[in-house]
């Protein structure tokens, strides 16, 4: 029983190897920084100083990034726009 426990999990650096969680935290891991890179980048080019700050430290595997990207800013960017044309 103890070695199908370790096949499933692995145990590699800090715990994390290359089992099935392994590879599931690794998926996590990759979706969740390519959304927040791409959340961050956009609150940064907005100029949205506390949108950045909070998803710079609120992690949500991604849910609020997303979010962020397809409803707030965009909300955002045509607020943004409408003020230019005044």
């Amino acid at each position: 029983m103890a070695n199908l426990y370790h096949s499933m999990v692995g145990f590699g650096i800090l715990g994390f190897g290359f089992g099935f969680f392994g590879f599931l935290f690794a998926v996590a891991l990759i979706w969740s920084v390519i959304w927040k890179g791409l959340a961050l980048w956009k609150a940064a080019h907005l100029n949205q100083k506390y949108w950045f700050m909070a998803l710079l430290v609120v992690n949500t595997l991604g849910i609020l990034e997303i979010l962020y990207i397809y409803i707030f800013s965009e909300k955002a960017k045509a607020h943004h726009h409408e003020k230019k044309e005044e």
